[in-house]
């Protein structure tokens, strides 16, 4: 982790150089801080943080000196919609992804994101409503790297669509993947095809679930054991989730959608920064 966080400048810098514009000479006010890669860093680092615009306003009081500019509160929130810096974070997130092994095998899950803080998604039992918004990650099982992410306002289905297309534009192969109940469904069968070995556990009414799960069936029927072995590495979702909740904070502070999108992502970004190495056994 902290080799990763000395050459995160580097980095981010690798990933601003990537980004051409057209139009040199923008109308209106300069930027403040014309330095794409020090504007992204900026951004991070209030991101981090996580604390509202305006206590980060003052945070970085303490940091003028390094980033060389006083920013407001207002400059903050804007970045989340800067689509310079949306664009590094998306160049960031495949680089860190290209300095790893990513096995193929991986788990993924959705998680709310409370837009208030009278809310939490944990302890809410209806947690549905305009005061949520959706997350889904699918997470690579050998070094604990997400490697696709997706946000929806209405719900975890629409946010796992965006997750799935995200792997796809990457180009990942999926060798297997392991998805609780809420995904047991043929048509989710379907997205994976013949390649992609899914591990999930079919719904009650087991009569009724179709064609596409006999691939998943005869895997249950020839080893139990290294079935459910596999299928509960899926925990490693869950506890993902919570240690990002715990670091990055549970609650989105943004009212624009693009940035409230950009608010998750950034979590999940930084979940790829901080995490350590691991292999689930």
């Amino acid at each position: 982790m902290k080799k990763k966080l000395r050459r995160l400048p580097d980095y981010v810098k690798k990933a601003a150089s990537m980004i051409r514009t057209e139009d040199e000479n923008k109308a209106g006010r300069p930027e403040k801080i014309q330095n794409l890669s020090k504007k992204t860093m900026l951004f991070l680092f209030a991101r981090l943080m996580n604390k509202s615009n305006r206590d980060a306003e003052e945070v970085l009081e303490l940091f003028q000196p390094l980033f060389e500019v006083e920013v407001s509160y207002k400059y903050i929130e804007r970045l989340y919609s800067d689509k310079e810096v949306s664009m590094v974070l998306h160049n960031l997130f495949i680089l860190l992804l290209q300095d790893e092994d990513i096995s193929g095998n991986f788990s993924g899950d959705g998680t709310g994101y409370s837009f208030t803080v009278t809310r939490h998604y944990r302890s809410d039992p209806k947690k549905s409503g305009k005061k949520y918004g959706y997350a889904f990650r699918m997470i690579d099982l050998d070094t604990g790297m997400y490697v696709g992410f997706g946000y929806s306002n209405k719900s975890e289905k629409e946010a796992f669509d965006k997750a799935i297309e995200m792997i796809k534009d990457f180009g990942i192969e999926m060798d297997s993947v392991t998805l609780d109940k809420y995904y047991s469904s043929g048509k989710i069968l379907k997205i994976f095809g013949e390649k992609t070995k899914v591990y999930a556990i079919p719904k009650k009414n087991i009569s009724k679930i179709g064609f596409e799960w006999s691939r998943v069936i005869k895997r249950i029927i020839e080893n139990p054991f290294d079935f459910m072995k596999t299928y509960f590495k899926r925990n490693l979702s869950e506890s993902g989730f919570s240690s990002d909740k715990r670091r990055f904070g549970w609650i989105i502070r943004q009212r624009r959608e693009d940035r409230k999108e950009t608010a998750m992502f950034t979590t999940t970004l930084l979940h790829n920064i901080f995490f350590v190495r691991v292999k689930v056994s």
